[in-house]
């Protein structure tokens, strides 16, 4: 199942907050001096031809979208991108990874829940949320040669992390009635992770194994340490890339105190070229305005160390006006432009080009 099912049911990906003070940040890029940089998120369709899709790319990079994040590796579709002049960016599902060879052949990486279930063989909300351990060093080596393989590739301008957190502690409010739950506070079946590795790390840290604190969800060394272990991979993968010379971005939660509360994500302090958001403000039950306000956090909090693109989900909004407002919204308040996930047509690139 890609990402596009999946948002019919949940949310997907991260994001996070740094304690310390900066003055705001000037926006990430100035259209004055070079223009807005728009993204999409996109599954190859190997059935397409190649003139379709150089004609659907040129129209692409006409509306001001600079950059492609591709789901799937397909040489055809990052060639004819790059020949439309876009960026090609191979889009990689992180810890979250349900390959059966791999459950099969290591069980033992998959995150285990604060009551004791494996991902590998229990797995919350839905059959495929099958999440990896981030403090096993097994699971490190095997996300580095993951992106090492990625980037190897001549046609492959940067690799961009999705699901590179824990899982939902908490789903976002529109999502409860979908699995008939109420989430006001941490459940333990969703509380990850409790392995052997973590708990042990932890204690030696800390003296105290986690699952001995009288309040786990509580405890605020407990929540460091799990920020840390994501942090910690996510800039593992980063050196590798930039060693390479290529670029890495990430699909966080909207904003940096939504990321780290409900998926330990604290995605501002990762040493990447370029975050995008997912401020779908429909999952929130939020207007239209609080794209912008979730725009104004993350780039406050960056202190201005990479650009911030807001990620829109298209079936959120009820029109093209709306849309519109959403993208106004993103970019007055700093984003370095925008990047969209759903159906990409003419209306939409028309909005977009007057941007």
């Amino acid at each position: 199942m890609n990402k596009r099912d999946f948002l019919k049911t949940s949310l997907l990906a991260g994001a996070g907050m740094i304690a310390a003070r900066c003055a705001p940040a000037k926006p990430a890029v100035s259209s004055q001096q070079s223009g807005y940089k728009h993204w999409v998120w996109e599954n190859p369709n190997e059935k397409e031809d190649a003139d379709s899709l150089l004609a659907k790319y040129q129209k692409y990079y006409a509306a001001g979208i600079r950059g492609m994040f591709f789901e799937a590796d397909s040489e055809k579709h990052f060639r004819i991108a790059k020949q439309a002049g876009l960026e090609t960016h191979r889009w990689m599902w992180t810890m979250n990874r349900g390959e059966k060879e791999l459950r099969e052949q290591h069980p033992d990486w998959f995150a285990v829940s604060r009551n004791g279930q494996s991902c590998a063989t229990n797995p919350p909300y839905v059959d495929y949320y099958r999440w990896l351990c981030p403090s096993k060093p097994e699971t490190q080596n095997y996300l580095r040669e993951r992106v090492t393989e990625i980037l190897e590739k001549d046609y492959v301008d940067g690799i961009h992390l999705d699901y590179v957190r824990y899982c939902d502690v908490i789903l976002p409010v529109d999502l409860w009635q979908n699995y008939g739950i109420v989430q006001q506070q941490e459940l333990p079946e969703y509380d990850f992770c409790y392995c052997d590795s973590c708990r042990s790390k932890f204690k030696a840290e800390h003296g105290v194994d986690p699952l001995d604190l009288e309040y786990p969800d509580q405890s605020l060394s407990w929540r460091n340490y799990r920020y840390n272990r994501i942090t910690t991979i996510v800039n593992q993968l980063a050196e590798i890339a930039h060693q390479k010379n290529k670029k890495i971005t990430a699909a966080v939660f909207p904003t940096p105190e939504v990321a780290r509360r409900i998926v330990r994500q604290d995605w501002t302090n990762w040493n990447l070229d370029g975050i995008c958001p997912m401020i779908y403000h429909g999952f929130y039950r939020e207007q239209v305005s609080w794209i912008g306000d979730a725009v104004k956090e993350g780039i406050h909090f960056l202190c201005d160390r990479f650009p911030l693109y807001s990620g829109l989900f298209l079936p959120n909004f009820k029109d093209m006006d709306e849309l519109k407002s959403g993208i106004n919204y993103a970019l007055d308040n700093g984003a370095g432009g925008v990047s969209l996930f759903g159906d990409v047509n003419d209306e939409v690139l028309a909005i977009l080009a007057q941007f």
